[in-house]
């Protein structure tokens, strides 16, 4: 990738008004923003309220239909107070609004560092830039590594563990409701995952001069198992459906859940991860907060013996977590999934 005086994109967009020749798309893997459907409802709204009383086995069916058919959902009456959303939201805005030189303490371009400020996706792998710059935490467990975090802004450390904590209970809740649309026993995932790992990206997308030419993220799915996305009120999330994009308009205090590569595999292809991307717009900055839900490294992950049988022979091998994390990594966002290299060859 062509290198810049800055490292950072926030730094350099100041006065521009061309998008720089490294972040520019080629013509065949553009946004194509007038082609993208935005529809109310594009993605199923399920509500958590009586997840754990007399109502769960309908919630449970729905979140199944929603990964089956989507994918993707939203959730509303998840728990989460608005006052934990608000500084979350507040905390990272702050952050990318800090001077230069003090968000570089937190710099790196090394993948694996697990507490990190970078841009792009993978700026030692990619030949084209995205729009965007991130900080990438680990979260679990909480004090394994809430003393790498920023110490600024003063209350950083304080907000994001409160959230964190908000956000790996989620994941759980609808683990276990996953597991059980399977037909799985509701700890199934849950013990599959091993030790369990969270980590999250706070992504700031700055204004754009030319949004038609580049991306903030291309389009992609997730390596983990479940991820909860966090948005501002700016929209910039879209979803593959039936071979067409579909803007996600974000909704105030509701989650954007989706599933990862790995239920993928544990469910036998019975729900699918899905290929969702970013686009970003010339006129306001963008905030998106995805937590990560995913195995420990040395998690062994396989399609659950109760879902073969003689009609559905597994469909992946058996393989470590920490192996298909590096491939993801290397190979950078493709819409080609990761998923091929671990398919099951047998005859």
């Amino acid at each position: 990738m062509a290198t810049t005086t800055k490292p950072l994109l926030s730094d350099l967009v100041a006065g521009m008004c061309r998008v720089p020749p490294n972040y520019i798309r080629p013509t065949s893997d553009r946004p194509n923003l007038h082609e993208v459907e935005s529809l109310d409802g594009a993605i199923p709204l399920i509500d958590l309220q009586g997840l754990n009383g007399p109502n769960r086995f309908n919630i449970v069916k729905e979140i199944g239909l929603a990964c089956k058919s989507y994918g993707f959902f939203q959730v509303k009456n998840h728990g989460v107070s608005e006052a934990v959303i608000d500084n979350m939201l507040r905390v990272s805005r702050e952050f990318f609004h800090l001077p230069e030189s003090e968000r570089l303490k937190n710099y790196c371009d090394d993948p694996m560092k697990t507490t990190r400020l970078s841009t792009s996706f993978n700026v030692n792998t990619e030949n084209v830039a995205s729009w965007r710059d991130y900080l990438r935490l680990h979260c679990h467990p909480l004090e394994d590594y809430m003393q790498e975090w920023p110490l600024n802004p003063p209350s950083f450390r304080e907000d994001v563990a409160e959230y964190c904590k908000n956000a790996r209970g989620i994941a759980l809740r609808l683990l276990e409701a996953i597991s059980e649309s399977l037909g799985l026993g509701k700890e199934y995932i849950d013990r599959a995952l091993g030790k369990h790992g969270q980590h999250m990206a706070i992504n700031y997308y700055p204004p754009c001069p030319q949004p038609d030419l580049t991306f903030g993220l291309p389009g992609h799915t997730d390596p983990n198992v479940i991820t909860i996305l966090l948005q501002d009120e700016i929209p910039g999330l879209q979803v593959l459906k039936d071979g067409k994009w579909v803007a996600v308009n974000p909704i105030p205090y509701t989650f954007i859940v989706n599933i990862g590569d790995q239920i993928q595999v544990l469910s036998n292809d019975h729900y699918k991860s899905v290929l969702h991307r970013a686009v970003v717009n010339c006129e306001q900055e963008r905030i998106s907060i995805p937590t990560f839900y995913c195995p420990s490294p040395d998690a062994m992950i396989g399609p659950a013996p109760q879902l073969i049988d003689v009609d559905h022979p597994p469909n992946y091998k058996t393989f470590a977590y920490s192996e298909y994390y590096q491939k993801f990594w290397d190979r950078g966002l493709t819409t080609q999934t990761c998923l091929d290299a671990f398919k099951d060859s047998r005859p």
